[in-house]
């Protein structure tokens, strides 16, 4: 296992050295899960929700970020069915 220190700035970000970054195949723009266990966070490549389903519906124009579009329109729904 290999092991660096990286400091966090003041809104929580951290800098994950090109090492591993390499090493799970990320790069810029990738999606990671984040977990913890106790004081132990595990950071894991993972594959896009626009990645994972490109090619199965045909969209005029794309939202800048569909990460977050798919999250906040399942909110919306989600919050439709509890009023109702």
């Amino acid at each position: 296992m290999t092991e660096t220190t990286v400091k966090m700035d003041a809104k929580g970000r951290i800098r994950i050295p090109r090492k591993f970054r390499e090493a799970i195949q990320l790069s810029e723009g990738g999606c990671v899960n984040i977990k913890s266990e106790g004081k132990v966070l595990i950071i894991e490549a993972s594959e896009s929700i626009a990645d994972k389903y490109y090619g199965i519906v045909h969209v005029e124009n794309w939202p800048e970020d569909l990460e977050e579009y798919a999250k906040t329109e399942m909110l919306k729904r989600w919050k439709q069915r509890v009023t109702m």
